[in-house]
């Protein structure tokens, strides 16, 4: 038997619970963000694919342009971002690349718990030979955990660009959480066609 709990926005159906001493905690979902990794757009990749697949489940959710991300320092960049977005607990956090670096961050200096943030091809150090102005010099962990609830670590053993599975692992041994390993390259680039992503989309609550 299932019996209707009123949510904001509607209605859910969960499970009766055969003792009153129990409850079930509903999470609500009331948008996702995606941000974008180093030099990409909104409309390449998974993003739009995956818009449109969360739009259709009910959550709005947001693909905002970031054309600086991984260009100007994150002392500066991250100030902008923090302003420009809500973060609070009906937020999923999705970032490639670049933008998953970003989410450590922006899970720093939030002060919501958001209820899942999926990093897909994210790193916590310097992946390769390239500057990552992304990435600050440190970060506070035990900050991050308060702020992530369910986090997702998704890492190829083959990326190109070295955000693989070592990068997946350290950030794993830091937060806990779960880590998927694959090898499909970094999961979208220029030189890696990408257009839809169904395990990204299933894992999302």
């Amino acid at each position: 038997m299932r019996t209707p709990v009123q949510l904001a926005g509607g209605f859910a159906c969960i499970p009766k619970l055969l003792s009153p001493t129990f409850a079930i905690l509903v999470t609500v979902i009331k948008k996702a963000i995606i941000f974008h990794g180093t030099d990409g757009r909104p409309d390449v990749c998974w993003y739009p694919w995956l818009q449109r697949q969360l739009e259709a489940r009910g959550i709005p959710t947001e693909v905002p342009y970031y054309p600086d991300i991984n260009k100007t320092p994150i002392t500066d960049f991250l100030p902008r971002v923090l302003a420009n977005h809500q973060f609070d607990d009906q937020t999923v956090l999705i970032g490639h690349s670049g933008g998953a670096a970003l989410l450590l961050s922006i899970l720093e200096h939030i002060e919501a718990t958001v209820p899942q943030t999926i990093l897909v091809a994210g790193y916590m150090t310097q992946p390769n030979h390239e500057a990552e102005p992304v990435l600050q010099d440190s970060y506070d962990w035990a900050k991050i955990r308060k702020h992530a609830s369910d986090i997702y670590f998704i890492n190829s053993i083959n990326d190109p660009y070295g955000c693989n599975d070592r990068q997946g692992r350290a950030m794993f041994d830091k937060l806990g959480g779960t880590l998927i390993i694959k090898d499909e390259g970094h999961f979208g680039s220029a030189d890696q066609d990408y257009s839809s992503f169904p395990l990204l989309e299933r894992l999302i609550i």
